[in-house]
């Protein structure tokens, strides 16, 4: 099968491409090109003049659509991800809160299985906890909470190859043990949750924690004990050069001017934007999973107020939101959005830009950034067309 998008301007690795055209292929990227192109039998879609950019990369998202990655069905999993993708998320690592065994299990056997389909959007599992400090437990589930326990995660790990991240706090006993293992069998490690400051980051990026959880939330800043000020985990983070970070770009769980200064410190080679959406993003009864959270100012939020809990957000507002609201450059929130989440994850050999020989993962916006088509490895997806 052969779709031709043409009349476009496309993002390239290289910068924009003006009054492009971009060949598919079945599920790849056949030919970027600003040349005119006569092919024979292809579908024709004709961009006029709108945006053409790699799709989104979602590296951090709890569920969508009524459905929660927690509960571990086929079901919950495929209603979560056709949400995200009808809002330009073409890969996904579904994310699992802190979660018991039983519950790793059974959501690792769901995601193996799906990942055997060679078109499937699922790239790997996420874990986000269940090593966490409980002083920064958030909207995380505090029964689950522990210290890292290698008589638990080696097993896990041995297991479950579909395990690609797995986040902890840097500061529990045997934390440092776990990252070097987790770092060691391929999989991105990732300070989270955590009341870490400056020696306890160094320690952290030494033995392989190499990624930051939702920047700037659930982790302090700078802040003062008795007459002494101290460095906080977001100074500390900024300080690792190389350390790479994600924002919840929703405009809420970090400020505008905030999501400009994570822009301006860690550049968009550094910086990736997620969704940390919950299962209540985009459900019909704006239900939470979680009977603690409630939905409010448009995110979400525990009962008590006490914290954010998560986002109702979806990846065309992420754009929207570094573009219209914290002034950064469309080709960068892209980048954001696709290259590096791809990198950070280590599949942009096949993700995460508009390239000859890539999956054919593609999201069209018109002048205001409003989606109007995704296709996902090359298939249109249903719903989206709004050319």
């Amino acid at each position: 099968m052969l779709t031709q998008i043409l009349n476009a301007k496309i993002l390239t690795p290289q910068g924009w491409l003006k009054d492009g055209s971009l060949l598919i292929r079945d599920n790849k990227i056949l030919e970027v090109t600003n040349c005119d192109l006569a092919v024979v039998g292809a579908d024709l879609v004709d961009a006029k003049g709108m945006y053409v950019v790699p799709g989104g990369v979602e590296i951090h998202c709890h569920g969508g659509g009524g459905g929660d990655f927690m509960e571990g069905t086929e079901e919950a999993f495929k209603t979560a991800i056709a949400t995200h993708m009808k809002h330009g998320t073409t890969s996904i690592f579904p994310t699992l809160s802190s979660s018991s065994v039983e519950m790793i299990n059974r959501a690792a056997d769901t995601c193996t299985r799906m990942m055997e389909d060679p078109d499937s959007p699922i790239l790997g599992l996420h874990l986000e906890g269940h090593y966490l400090n409980q002083k920064m437990a958030g909207g995380q589930m505090p029964e689950y909470i522990k210290d890292p326990d290698p008589n638990e995660y080696i097993p896990i790990v041995e297991e479950w190859k579909c395990i690609k991240r797995w986040d902890a706090a840097p500061e529990l006993p045997g934390a440092m043990q776990f990252g070097k293992y987790i770092s060691g069998k391929g999989i991105l490690a990732s300070v989270a949750h955590t009341q870490a400051e400056f020696d306890d980051i160094r320690a952290a990026w030494e033995a392989g924690y190499s990624h930051a959880t939702h920047f700037y939330n659930a982790m302090p800043g700078f802040h003062k004990r008795r007459e002494y000020k101290y460095e906080g985990t977001v100074e500390s983070i900024y300080l690792i050069d190389d350390m790479t970070v994600e924002v919840v770009a929703d405009g809420i769980h970090v400020p505008p001017t905030i999501l400009r200064l994570v822009y301006k410190i860690k550049g968009p080679e550094r910086a990736c934007v997620i969704t940390d959406a919950l299962a209540c993003a985009c459900a019909e009864d704006a239900a939470a999973f979680d009977p603690r959270v409630i939905i409010e100012d448009g995110v979400c939020k525990l009962a008590d107020h006490s914290a954010l809990a998560g986002s109702v957000a979806t990846m065309d507002r992420l754009i929207r939101t570094l573009v219209h609201r914290a002034d950064i450059p469309l080709e960068d929130a892209i980048r954001m959005a696709s290259e590096t989440p791809s990198k950070i994850m280590g599949v942009y050999d096949r993700k995460g830009s508009l390239s000859k020989g890539k999956d054919a993962d593609i999201m069209i916006l018109d002048s205001d950034l409003n989606l109007r088509a995704v296709w996902a490895m090359g298939k249109l997806v249903e719903g989206t067309n709004t050319l």
